[in-house]
């Protein structure tokens, strides 16, 4: 049975890939993009099953009109998929207050709206799945990406808190986190002037491997979609879906090191509790 999906993000990378791999299949598909020219191949191919509506995700109002348009034009919407980002690249000293609002209203604010705006449709019709792309860098973090990270580690404290909430509607949420992969997303990172003082500093150490292609990109956004493509088909998807071998290396070592930190805390966390004698005076 062919389903109707809306996805944020279809200009290029993995939201380019699944918008064509859904639209070959059957499929329709309510693209929100900044630049409807940049899709104008899928809307010739697919008339029927391609509909794009442009919307800046920085644009909240934009959003949740273009979320409302979305769902008066196909009835239904069966799967969201959250997609589109913005990347900064640089210590955070060298980045401006212009670079942590954009990548703030873009990765965080635009896709809580996103998501927000669509939860009444989704309860209405009975449930909905939305898959909200996230990175490993939701779970580690990178010296040079501290902004990317914040916006990151914020949308998926967001998700996990909100699948609480609307799960006796029938809506449920796979956060994806992606590795490291070969799509456009690398060349356009927004590179702030370096600093001197930070010349010999593992963020300075990263921006050049990352020029000079030392930093070998392995993760195929081709598998990574096919991937997402199953987890939205399946009855009970993991709330996290990793993707690339590096990324589940690199989240598997800051989870150990996260609890094995946090056992050793046990005593001094439960020094700072009132005591049960303490409690039983209140």
């Amino acid at each position: 049975m062919t389903q109707t999906w809306m996805i944020s993000g279809v200009s290029s990378g993995i939201g380019r890939i699944l918008a064509e791999k859904l639209t070959a299949r059957g499929d329709s598909v309510v693209a929100l993009t900044r630049d409807p020219r940049k899709t104008e191949d899928l809307q010739q191919r697919y008339p029927e099953q391609f509909r794009p509506l442009q919307v800046d995700l920085r644009d909240t109002r934009g959003i949740s009109a273009a979320v409302a348009e979305a769902f008066r034009l196909s009835g239904r919407i069966d799967r969201i998929v959250s997609n589109a980002g913005y990347g900064v690249f640089g210590a955070a000293e060298e980045t401006s207050d212009q670079h942590l609002r954009d990548i703030i209203d873009t990765n965080l604010i635009g896709a809580i709206v996103l998501i927000r705006a669509a939860l009444p449709y989704l309860r209405a019709q009975g449930g909905g799945r939305i898959l909200q792309v996230s990175s490993e860098g939701g779970q580690i973090a990178y010296p040079g990406f501290s902004l990317y990270h914040a916006s990151k580690w914020g949308i998926e404290g967001f998700v996990e808190s909100v699948a609480q909430e609307v799960r006796t509607f029938g809506i449920d949420f796979v956060l994806v986190e992606p590795g490291p992969t070969r799509t456009g997303f690398g060349g356009s990172l927004v590179r702030p002037a370096s600093l001197a003082e930070y010349a010999d500093t593992p963020a300075a150490q990263l921006r050049q491997a990352f020029e000079e292609g030392s930093w070998v990109i392995k993760g195929d956004p081709v598998r990574m979609a096919d991937a997402m493509l199953d987890a939205a088909g399946q009855p009970s998807p993991p709330l996290r879906l990793i993707l690339g071998a590096e990324a589940h290396a690199g989240v598997s070592r800051a989870l150990e090191s996260r609890l094995a930190e946090l056992r050793n805390q046990q005593q001094s966390a439960t020094a700072a509790d009132f005591s049960p004698e303490e409690l039983a005076l209140y």
